[in-house]
């Protein structure tokens, strides 16, 4: 387990949920990944990098809601800016999409 954080601390990190518009593939990542856009609706368009290629195909991508963090600083992979973090729950070399039970605004806040 990694360090205590405070409820302070964890309130600083703007976790949303966003809908994932278009999935591209990503060969220029060292690690299979995918480009996706995502949109957190009145907070806009984010575009991120996901190394989920073992378990999801782009077309199951398409459409579905995921939870990312929104506060994190843009980083520079490869070629390509990544404006957000898409989160999941690694499971080996698996990582599987954390994502809302029903369907919500997107842009709506996880608390």
């Amino acid at each position: 387990m990694n360090d205590t954080i405070t409820f302070e601390d964890f309130t600083k990190v703007d976790l949303r949920v966003g809908t994932i518009i278009e999935v591209n593939d990503f060969p220029e990542a060292r690690n299979p990944a995918y480009k996706l856009t995502i949109d957190f609706g009145d907070l806009g368009i984010k575009k991120s990098s996901a190394q989920i290629t073992n378990l999801y195909n782009k077309e199951d991508l398409m459409n579905r809601q995921i939870v990312a963090v929104l506060n994190f600083p843009k980083k520079q992979i490869g070629k390509y800016m990544s404006e957000c973090l898409v989160l999941g729950a690694v499971n080996g070399k698996d990582v599987i999409l954390l994502n809302p039970e029903n369907n919500v605004k997107n842009g709506s806040v996880v608390s």
